[in-house]
């Protein structure tokens, strides 16, 4: 690990799946829709998004979880272009 960086390659939108959980944690509404966004945008499908969320539940709480799926509802409800 020169210099303190690794090389990786991730599927397309897993690394925006990522940060989604991360934001979902912490209860930023701004940042899941931000990561929401960024995920379909890199190809990640609404189901993944949805799935990446749910698996949270048991870490981070239902009701944080449920947080998290409406703020991301509020964009996976609007039809994409």
């Amino acid at each position: 690990m020169p210099g303190g960086r690794v090389s990786c390659r991730m599927a397309a939108g897993t690394d925006q799946l990522i940060q989604l959980a991360a934001a979902a944690s912490i209860r930023s509404e701004g940042s899941v829709h931000s990561h929401v966004r960024r995920a379909l945008d890199a190809g990640a499908t609404p189901e993944e998004v949805r799935h990446a969320l749910i698996l949270l539940t048991s870490t981070i709480g239902f009701p944080t979880v449920a947080a998290a799926m409406t703020w991301a509802g509020d964009l996976l409800a609007k039809p994409r272009r």
